[in-house]
Parts: structure tokens; C-alpha cells; sequence
């Protein structure tokens, strides 16, 4: 998929998106240090295996953990590795698992299911941590993907970038940046028609978050 000609993915997008009509409803790791605080809204990425190459593997060294972030995602968005979530039976499958526990195991609040990672936006509940709802993500689909492709071993790699937020503008920003990542990467016209997405067709308002005394987020 890297610096390939993206229009039969495009075309692939609107035969999927016509089939999912009427389903529109959504009821230190690694060398990834993590803040896991259950009152906070948490932005995560989490990649396919393949999906950073030997040759930029030096990427997960940078010290300053913001430059590190922007370059591993602007390598994400190359398209490197196999990309299977280019697939539309597999990127579902991912998007339905984001969704399972949403309002039991924490609130989904913005994603995106791009070829080789996965931005979601959301606040876990109280009794669930970060790593244990990332780790029923990947423990899940791991399963199905594998099963779907006929292959086995590994197919998330084990690192995870994770951060909560500063404030309104810096969530709202964040969620922004989710909703365009397949317009910047060239997989669609607009954020609205990339179905494995929250911003697929409009189905998600922007929540209305305010800070409360101890700088948490409330709707």
C-alpha cells in the first residue's frame, strides 16, 4: 500500500459503506511509557506488527516523547507493512470490538480503524485500567484477524502510545486529528465518508466536555 495508488481502496469503501447501511448505531509498555488514571479521557494508538519497518525501528528511541509520537505516526501513515486492516471485514471486526464494552467498560468518545493502527479516544469506567481494556482489544481480534487470514502469531505489536488531556481545545483538537488521519493519509475525500471511523456519515456530535474543580472532564 506504501506510495500506492489508493483509488481501488477508495472504491472498495463505497461498496462497504453501502453494505453497512442501516448499522449505524454505536450504543511504560513496550518502549511506550503509559499514564493510566481511570478519571482521565486517554487518546491511544496502538499499530500492526509489521506496521513500523526494521529500518525506522531507531523511531521508537527518540527520547522526547511528542517528537517521538509525531514521527512513528507519520510513518504509520505511509502505509508500511502488510495492512490488513485495509481489509473491510477485518477493519470492522476491530471497530465492532472498540465498541462492545462502550458504556460498561468505559465511553467511547472518538476512533478511527486506519491499514495499519488504530486511534480511539475514550474514558474508562470505574474498575477498568487502560491496559486492560487495550489488552481486550488486541486479545480478541487477534483471534478473529488470525482466523480470518488463516495465519497465526502476532499481529499487534506490543507497544501502545497513550496521553490524556490538557484541557477542552487540546480534546477536541486530538479528536479532530482522528477524524481526519484517513484524509491526510489519501484514503478518503472527507472524514464523513470513511465508514471505520466515528465521524463515518455523522454519526457522532462532538461531545460537550467542560473541566470540572480538579481539571476533570464532565458532558
Amino acid at each position: 500500500m506504501r506510495n500506492g495508488n489508493h483509488e481501488p481502496f477508495r472504491r472498495s469503501l463505497v461498496e462497504w459503506r453501502e453494505a453497512k447501511e442501516g448499522h449505524k448505531g454505536w450504543h511504560s509498555r513496550g518502549y511506550l511509557p503509559h499514564f493510566d488514571d481511570p478519571t482521565l479521557i486517554q487518546t491511544v494508538t496502538f499499530r500492526l506488527v509489521d506496521s513500523l519497518p526494521q529500518s525506522k525501528q531507531h523511531l521508537l528511541e527518540i527520547e522526547d516523547e511528542k517528537e517521538k509520537r509525531r514521527k512513528i505516526e507519520e510513518c504509520l501513515n505511509k502505509g508500511y507493512g502488510c495492512c490488513w486492516l485495509r481489509r473491510p471485514d477485518l477493519a470492522e471486526k476491530v471497530e465492532d470490538a472498540l465498541l462492545h464494552f462502550d458504556d460498561q467498560r468505559y465511553r467511547m468518545l472518538a476512533w478511527v480503524v486506519m491499514p495499519n493502527h488504530v486511534h480511539a479516544i475514550f474514558e474508562p469506567l470505574h474498575g477498568f485500567s487502560l491496559g486492560e481494556i487495550i489488552d481486550s482489544w488486541k486479545g480478541h481480534t487477534v483471534n478473529v484477524a488470525n482466523r480470518i487470514l488463516g495465519r497465526k502469531g502476532h499481529f499487534w505489536a506490543k507497544d501502545y502510545f497513550d496521553r490524556y488531556f490538557r484541557d477542552v481545545e487540546h480534546f477536541r483538537n486530538a479528536v479532530r486529528y482522528v477524524h481526519e488521519n484517513p484524509v491526510k493519509a489519501g484514503l478518503s475525500e472527507t472524514a464523513e465518508s470513511f465508514p471505520w471511523s466515528s465521524a463515518w456519515e455523522g454519526r457522532m456530535k462532538e461531545p460537550e466536555l467542560k473541566p470540572d474543580h480538579r481539571g476533570n472532564f464532565v458532558g
